[in-house]
Protein backbone atom coordinates (compact mmCIF):
# COMPACT_ATOMS: atom_id res chain seq x y z
CA UNK A 1 0.00 0.00 0.00
CA UNK A 2 2.67 2.75 0.80
CA UNK A 3 5.06 1.36 -1.47
CA UNK A 4 1.83 2.25 -4.19
CA UNK A 5 1.12 5.39 -2.64
CA UNK A 6 4.64 6.92 -2.70
CA UNK A 7 4.47 7.59 -6.72
CA UNK A 8 1.78 9.36 -5.96
CA UNK A 9 3.62 11.66 -3.67
CA UNK A 10 6.55 12.46 -5.14
CA UNK A 11 5.65 13.22 -8.45
CA UNK A 12 3.31 16.58 -7.87
CA UNK A 13 6.72 17.68 -5.44
CA UNK A 14 8.82 17.06 -7.96
CA UNK A 15 6.71 19.11 -10.36
CA UNK A 16 6.45 21.53 -7.74
CA UNK A 17 10.07 21.96 -7.51
CA UNK A 18 10.04 21.96 -11.41
CA UNK A 19 7.84 24.50 -11.95
CA UNK A 20 9.21 27.02 -9.29
CA UNK A 21 12.41 26.58 -11.16
CA UNK A 22 11.17 26.93 -14.19
CA UNK A 23 9.45 30.19 -13.41
CA UNK A 24 12.15 32.24 -11.41
CA UNK A 25 13.64 33.69 -14.74
CA UNK A 26 10.50 34.75 -16.27
CA UNK A 27 9.34 36.18 -13.23
CA UNK A 28 12.61 37.93 -13.42
CA UNK A 29 11.95 39.18 -16.86
CA UNK A 30 8.16 40.00 -16.76
CA UNK A 31 6.87 37.51 -18.94
CA UNK A 32 3.75 36.99 -16.39
CA UNK A 33 2.31 40.66 -17.25
CA UNK A 34 -0.93 39.62 -15.20
CA UNK A 35 1.02 38.79 -12.24
CA UNK A 36 1.63 41.06 -10.05
CA UNK A 37 5.65 41.30 -10.03
CA UNK A 38 6.91 44.60 -9.11
CA UNK A 39 9.45 45.77 -11.87
CA UNK A 40 12.80 47.37 -10.25
CA UNK A 41 14.43 49.93 -12.58
CA UNK A 42 18.00 48.85 -12.80
CA UNK A 43 18.65 52.29 -14.86
CA UNK A 44 21.86 54.65 -13.79
CA UNK A 45 19.20 57.15 -12.30
CA UNK A 46 15.32 58.25 -12.10
CA UNK A 47 15.64 59.92 -15.19
CA UNK A 48 15.93 56.76 -17.42
CA UNK A 49 13.16 54.69 -18.60
CA UNK A 50 13.65 51.00 -18.39
CA UNK A 51 12.50 48.69 -20.96
CA UNK A 52 13.19 44.99 -21.88
CA UNK A 53 16.95 44.95 -21.28
CA UNK A 54 17.67 48.77 -22.27
CA UNK A 55 17.66 51.67 -20.66
CA UNK A 56 16.62 55.27 -22.94
CA UNK A 57 16.79 58.50 -21.83
CA UNK A 58 15.41 61.61 -24.10
CA UNK A 59 17.56 65.11 -23.93
CA UNK A 60 15.10 67.55 -25.06
CA UNK A 61 18.06 69.82 -25.29
CA UNK A 62 18.33 72.04 -28.20
CA UNK A 63 22.25 72.06 -29.77
CA UNK A 64 23.93 73.24 -33.03
CA UNK A 65 25.99 70.80 -34.37
CA UNK A 66 28.44 70.61 -37.08
CA UNK A 67 28.16 66.74 -37.74
CA UNK A 68 26.13 63.64 -36.30
CA UNK A 69 28.87 63.07 -34.35
CA UNK A 70 28.21 66.02 -32.49
CA UNK A 71 24.77 64.73 -31.94
CA UNK A 72 26.24 61.21 -30.54
CA UNK A 73 28.61 63.00 -28.32
CA UNK A 74 24.99 64.21 -26.09
CA UNK A 75 24.71 60.32 -25.46
CA UNK A 76 28.32 58.76 -25.11
CA UNK A 77 28.62 61.61 -22.31
CA UNK A 78 25.49 59.99 -20.48
CA UNK A 79 27.42 56.46 -21.02
CA UNK A 80 24.89 55.79 -23.58
CA UNK A 81 24.53 55.82 -27.75
CA UNK A 82 21.90 57.28 -29.72
CA UNK A 83 18.76 54.73 -30.38
CA UNK A 84 18.42 51.43 -32.08
CA UNK A 85 15.18 49.80 -32.39
CA UNK A 86 14.97 45.66 -32.86
CA UNK A 87 11.73 44.94 -32.90
CA UNK A 88 7.88 46.40 -33.36
CA UNK A 89 7.46 46.14 -29.38
CA UNK A 90 10.26 48.85 -28.75
CA UNK A 91 9.14 51.06 -31.76
CA UNK A 92 6.18 51.17 -30.46
CA UNK A 93 7.62 52.18 -26.90
CA UNK A 94 9.63 54.83 -28.02
CA UNK A 95 6.60 56.50 -30.39
CA UNK A 96 4.79 56.43 -27.18
CA UNK A 97 7.65 58.06 -24.62
CA UNK A 98 8.12 60.95 -27.41
CA UNK A 99 4.65 61.68 -28.25
CA UNK A 100 4.73 62.29 -24.00
CA UNK A 101 8.13 64.09 -24.37
CA UNK A 102 8.59 65.80 -27.77
CA UNK A 103 7.41 69.10 -28.32
CA UNK A 104 9.86 70.16 -31.52
CA UNK A 105 9.51 68.55 -35.24
CA UNK A 106 7.78 65.33 -36.76
CA UNK A 107 10.97 63.68 -37.13
CA UNK A 108 14.22 63.11 -34.66
CA UNK A 109 17.20 61.14 -35.70
CA UNK A 110 18.06 57.57 -34.96
CA UNK A 111 21.22 55.84 -34.55
CA UNK A 112 21.61 54.47 -37.95
CA UNK A 113 23.81 55.64 -40.50
CA UNK A 114 24.55 54.13 -44.12
CA UNK A 115 27.79 52.38 -44.44
CA UNK A 116 28.93 52.81 -48.24
CA UNK A 117 32.00 50.09 -48.14
CA UNK A 118 29.22 47.62 -47.26
CA UNK A 119 26.21 49.42 -48.90
CA UNK A 120 24.19 48.81 -46.18
CA UNK A 121 22.55 50.87 -43.02
CA UNK A 122 24.24 50.12 -39.81
CA UNK A 123 23.96 50.75 -36.35
CA UNK A 124 25.95 53.71 -34.46
CA UNK A 125 25.95 50.95 -31.47
CA UNK A 126 27.48 47.79 -33.59
CA UNK A 127 24.07 46.04 -32.74
CA UNK A 128 22.31 43.65 -35.50
CA UNK A 129 20.15 45.06 -37.89
CA UNK A 130 17.28 42.84 -37.14
CA UNK A 131 14.35 45.49 -37.52
CA UNK A 132 13.24 47.83 -39.92
CA UNK A 133 9.74 50.06 -40.97
CA UNK A 134 11.14 51.94 -43.74
CA UNK A 135 8.28 54.16 -45.55
CA UNK A 136 8.10 53.40 -49.34
CA UNK A 137 10.68 55.50 -50.78
CA UNK A 138 12.58 55.48 -54.07
CA UNK A 139 15.59 52.56 -53.47
CA UNK A 140 18.04 54.02 -56.26
CA UNK A 141 18.72 57.35 -54.33
CA UNK A 142 22.24 58.45 -53.47
CA UNK A 143 22.80 57.22 -50.16
CA UNK A 144 25.90 58.71 -49.25
CA UNK A 145 25.49 60.84 -45.93
CA UNK A 146 22.64 59.20 -45.36
CA UNK A 147 20.59 58.65 -42.04
CA UNK A 148 17.58 57.28 -40.71
CA UNK A 149 14.84 59.53 -39.23
CA UNK A 150 11.69 58.34 -37.11
CA UNK A 151 8.60 59.84 -37.66
CA UNK A 152 6.59 59.97 -34.10
CA UNK A 153 2.89 60.44 -35.68
CA UNK A 154 3.41 57.08 -37.83
CA UNK A 155 6.26 55.39 -36.22
CA UNK A 156 8.14 54.57 -39.68
CA UNK A 157 11.42 55.56 -40.48
CA UNK A 158 12.64 57.74 -43.49
CA UNK A 159 15.72 58.38 -44.71
CA UNK A 160 17.68 62.02 -45.02
CA UNK A 161 20.75 63.56 -44.91
CA UNK A 162 23.22 62.62 -41.76
CA UNK A 163 24.27 66.84 -42.44
CA UNK A 164 22.15 67.99 -39.58
CA UNK A 165 22.86 72.02 -38.42
CA UNK A 166 20.82 71.79 -35.07
CA UNK A 167 19.11 69.18 -33.43
CA UNK A 168 15.99 70.04 -30.90
CA UNK A 169 16.73 66.81 -28.82
CA UNK A 170 18.47 63.48 -28.71
CA UNK A 171 17.20 60.45 -27.83
CA UNK A 172 19.63 57.89 -26.22
CA UNK A 173 19.85 54.12 -25.19
CA UNK A 174 21.77 52.08 -22.90
CA UNK A 175 22.29 47.95 -22.06
CA UNK A 176 21.33 47.56 -18.81
CA UNK A 177 24.51 46.53 -16.93
CA UNK A 178 24.82 43.24 -16.37
CA UNK A 179 25.92 43.04 -12.62
CA UNK A 180 22.22 45.20 -12.36
CA UNK A 181 20.29 43.18 -14.58
CA UNK A 182 20.78 39.74 -13.27
CA UNK A 183 22.83 40.01 -9.66
CA UNK A 184 20.27 42.28 -8.48
CA UNK A 185 17.74 40.12 -8.87
CA UNK A 186 18.94 37.35 -7.05
CA UNK A 187 16.12 38.20 -4.46
CA UNK A 188 13.75 36.35 -6.87
CA UNK A 189 16.36 33.29 -7.65
CA UNK A 190 16.66 32.70 -4.06
CA UNK A 191 13.17 32.68 -3.30
CA UNK A 192 13.00 30.35 -6.25
CA UNK A 193 15.32 28.10 -4.74
CA UNK A 194 14.00 27.73 -1.57
CA UNK A 195 10.63 26.39 -2.72
CA UNK A 196 12.56 24.02 -4.66
CA UNK A 197 14.98 23.39 -1.53
CA UNK A 198 11.67 22.54 0.51
CA UNK A 199 10.19 20.50 -1.84
CA UNK A 200 13.30 18.52 -2.32
CA UNK A 201 13.76 17.65 1.36
CA UNK A 202 9.94 16.83 1.79
CA UNK A 203 10.65 13.68 -1.13
CA UNK A 204 13.39 13.45 0.74
CA UNK A 205 12.23 12.78 4.16
CA UNK A 206 9.70 10.73 2.40
CA UNK A 207 12.08 8.35 0.77
CA UNK A 208 14.00 8.40 3.79
CA UNK A 209 10.50 7.13 5.91
CA UNK A 210 10.06 4.60 3.77
CA UNK A 211 13.10 2.99 3.66
CA UNK A 212 12.96 3.46 7.53
CA UNK A 213 9.73 1.58 7.48
CA UNK A 214 10.74 -1.21 5.20
CA UNK A 215 13.97 -2.03 7.22
CA UNK A 216 11.55 -1.92 10.75
CA UNK A 217 8.97 -4.38 9.13
CA UNK A 218 11.47 -6.46 8.10
CA UNK A 219 13.62 -6.74 11.28
CA UNK A 220 9.87 -7.61 12.72
CA UNK A 221 9.49 -10.44 10.89
CA UNK A 222 13.23 -11.65 11.19
CA UNK A 223 12.75 -11.98 14.81
CA UNK A 224 9.55 -13.98 15.17
CA UNK A 225 11.04 -15.71 11.85
CA UNK A 226 14.34 -16.89 14.16
CA UNK A 227 12.25 -17.44 17.74
CA UNK A 228 13.70 -21.06 19.25
CA UNK A 229 11.44 -23.90 18.65
CA UNK A 230 10.35 -26.64 21.06
CA UNK A 231 12.24 -30.00 20.27
CA UNK A 232 8.25 -31.62 20.97
CA UNK A 233 5.82 -30.93 18.61
CA UNK A 234 2.52 -30.77 19.99
CA UNK A 235 1.23 -34.18 19.70
CA UNK A 236 4.32 -35.10 21.62
CA UNK A 237 3.66 -32.89 24.81
CA UNK A 238 -0.19 -34.24 24.85
CA UNK A 239 1.10 -37.78 24.99
CA UNK A 240 3.42 -37.12 27.72
CA UNK A 241 0.54 -35.25 30.03
CA UNK A 242 -1.77 -38.18 29.52
CA UNK A 243 0.82 -40.55 30.74
CA UNK A 244 1.78 -38.37 33.52
CA UNK A 245 -2.14 -38.69 34.70
CA UNK A 246 -1.78 -42.30 35.52
CA UNK A 247 0.95 -42.84 37.38
CA UNK A 248 2.91 -46.76 37.62
CA UNK A 249 2.28 -48.22 40.92
CA UNK A 250 4.68 -51.12 41.78
CA UNK A 251 3.71 -54.03 43.83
Amino acid sequence: MLRAALPALLLPLLGLAAAAVADAPRLRMGLYPNKLVKSKNHCPSSTWIQFQDSCYIFLQEAIKVESIEDVRNQCTDHGADMISIHNEEENAFILDTLKKQWKGPDDILLGMFYDTDDASFKWFDNSNMTFDKWTDQDDDEDLVDTCAFLHIKTGEWKKGNCEVSSVEGTLCKTAIPYKRKYLSDNHILISALVIASTVILTVLGAIIWFLYKKHSDSRFTTVFSTAPQSPYNEDCVLVVGEENEYPVQFD
